[in-house]
């Protein structure tokens, strides 16, 4: 544990992971602050954060740290914010922090782009078949193959003669979403759907303003059933919860085309791991490309969709470049700071108890 005291009277910052060279000097050259952070690279031990919150003014998170009712009862009533380095905020109890009164400072938007970069890297990973063929690479055996018309083929992500119609599918539609799509133009991609929450306001202007900055044909919010079967590719990107949890399921995977292929970046529980393993084993779709699975970090070889060939599996690092994260640190910090200085955080989140 490093801890830079002041004097008793200066507000307490709790930060649960040192943030590096290019962000901790935000913290650390404050002298009207009381800094406690966790120093060891590994998650927070709970303990230590249970017995170090008291009194604090300020928290700041990352996502393997569950801020839950224990912990603002530790912390205190003078607790004011709870800043995590996400953009994501399932590991906290939302209720809660309303009930205190406690802001609530997260990351979104500095993401977007190393999110969207990488779901467009896993859509050519799965469509290519670029595990199955990098194994036959990797193990040695790619001198036991001759070549053939058809050998190692995969389906292609751009427009071609045979498929001049491409049809892009988003399960959400935020932020990352309309990235994904930007990145998708030059692939040749022609038409658009999306769902969004039932309870979500319908947007024809800007559908119409997307529509015609990209030249598509068509933009349009549909159902699950048909951006299930209509959609080339469909990519997650809707929040997690239980509002949204195995959204994809086997009814969806069913109905999907079997040359279509499915990315997650987003959550894994908005997908069913089990009916997509069968659904990729019976070959109802062509291949999955994953940043994200129930229960991750627990994923072991022996989990079904590992065990799938035509199934992408990355460990979470779709925000995982260097520049995304130093910015999402820096606002995590600056979050924190502005809340108990007497400012507006970057970007907070409205809470409703």
């Amino acid at each position: 544990m490093f801890s830079f005291f002041n004097s008793s009277q200066s507000p307490k910052v709790v930060l649960t992971r040192n943030l590096g060279p290019d962000v901790m000097p935000f913290l650390e050259r404050r002298q009207d602050i009381d800094l406690v952070v966790w120093g060891q690279d590994r998650t927070c031990d709970r303990k230590w954060l249970l017995e170090n919150v008291q009194g604090a003014r300020a928290l700041i998170v990352i996502l393997t740290d569950s801020v839950d009712q224990e912990v603002l009862d530790a912390a205190g009533p003078q607790l004011q914010v709870v800043s995590t380095m996400s953009v994501g905020y399932d590991h906290i109890n939302v209720k809660e922090l309303a009930k205190r009164n406690i802001k609530l400072g997260y990351t979104p938007d500095v993401l977007t782009d190393a999110v969207a970069d990488t779901s467009i890297m896993l859509a050519l990973m799965a469509g290519r078949n670029a595990r199955e063929s990098m194994t036959v690479v990797n193990e040695g055996k790619w001198p036991e193959y001759s070549w053939g018309p058809f050998l190692f083929a995969g389906r292609q992500l751009s427009a071609s003669s045979s498929s001049p119609v491409r049809t892009a599918g988003f399960l959400g539609f935020g932020r990352i979403a309309q990235a994904t799509l930007t990145r998708l133009i030059p692939f040749g991609f022609t038409h658009c759907l999306y769902t969004s929450s039932p309870s979500s306001t319908p947007t024809p202007e800007r559908d119409a303003a997307i529509q015609e900055a990209h030249g598509l044909q068509a933009l349009r919010r549909v159902d699950l059933d048909t951006l299930a079967a209509e959609s080339d590719i469909v990519f997650v990107l809707a929040p997690g919860g239980a509002a949204t949890a195995n959204l994809v399921d086997e009814h969806f995977l069913r109905k999907m085309k079997k040359t279509s292929v499915l990315v997650n970046t987003s959550r894994g529980t908005l997908v069913d791991s089990h009916a997509l393993a069968k659904a990729l084993r019976e070959r109802w779709i062509w291949g999955a490309g994953l940043d994200v699975v129930t229960g991750e970090p627990q994923i072991t070889a022996d989990h079904p969709l590992v065990k799938e060939p035509r199934c992408i599996i990355l460990p979470h690092i779709g925000s995982a470049t260097v520049e995304t994260r130093i910015d999402m640190a820096t606002l995590a910090v600056k979050n924190a700071l502005a809340v108990i200085s007497g400012t507006e955080m970057l970007a907070s989140l409205e809470l409703s108890s």
